[in-house]
């Protein structure tokens, strides 16, 4: 098998649009660097305090938004500043730190009046707000997303999945044999640790942000039940770059 990563994604603010890099250095037992290094607490929220991880039920996410999911990103690191478009709405450029209520006003128009509104953003300190209990990268395979779309007889957007890393060359569902066995990408070594059960957000078109694929339904008639793609944990340290040959160690 030739396997090459074909992409590299984070979504800096958790369910609030996604960014493409060419390449990132990752470090051991941590997430992809910035990805969901924030996320968006609704006001029927349960958070500890200090803030730690919790589970998604606590955030404005795209399967309860779906307009959500139309949002692209942009971070600069060495400000913190974020910048975010919407197909809907004008760009808005923030410090989420310091800058909350400018992104709350930014977004409210786009929460459906019978769900609970975004109140607040938050982050856990030492690693990202991912929907698996520990730090990891999602990994997709492309030609996965290409036979999904066949079956259901639609091109189907990889951005659906708000995957990290992209595979291309793995013939389709080749990927669920990594469970448990490590890939060496670029410098760094990342050991698969198991599927990722999917949710309605994966239905809505992220060009529009309006609901178009039964991406579940499709799942379940080939066979993969609600689930596509991997959660991954970095076992050694190194830098990944676009264009890396990926080996199933």
């Amino acid at each position: 098998m030739t396997a090459t990563l074909a992409q590299i994604w984070r979504h800096p603010l958790k369910s609030h649009g996604r960014e493409e890099l060419a390449s990132v250095s990752l470090s051991e037992g941590a997430c992809l660097p910035w990805d969901r290094h924030w996320a968006v607490a609704h006001e029927a929220a349960k958070l500890p305090e200090p803030m730690e991880w919790v589970r998604c039920a606590n955030f404005s996410r795209g399967a309860k938004v779906p307009a959500l999911m139309a949002i692209s990103a942009a971070l600069d690191e060495a400000t913190g500043r974020l910048t975010l478009r919407h197909p809907d709405l004008p760009p808005l450029t923030f410090d989420p730190e310091t800058e909350a209520k400018a992104f709350l006003d930014w977004v409210a128009p786009l929460m459906p009046a019978d769900r609970a509104a975004s109140a607040r953003i938050v982050r856990a300190p030492g690693r990202g707000m991912t929907d698996s209990a520990f730090p990891s990268i999602a990994i997709l395979n492309a030609a996965s997303n290409r036979a999904l779309g066949e079956a259901l007889g639609q091109e189907l957007s990889p951005h659906r999945w708000r995957g990290n890393l992209w595979v291309e060359g793995p013939e389709p569902w080749q990927e669920v044999t990594w469970l448990g066995r490590d890939l060496r990408i670029g410098g760094a070594v990342l050991r698969v640790e198991q599927r990722i059960t999917r949710c309605k957000a994966t239905t809505a078109n992220p060009d529009s942000g309006r609901i178009d694929a039964d991406t579940l339904g499709g799942l379940a008639r080939i066979g993969q039940g609600q689930e596509f793609g991997l959660y991954a944990s970095v076992v050694q340290a190194g830098p990944i770059a676009r264009g890396d040959r990926i080996e199933v160690l």
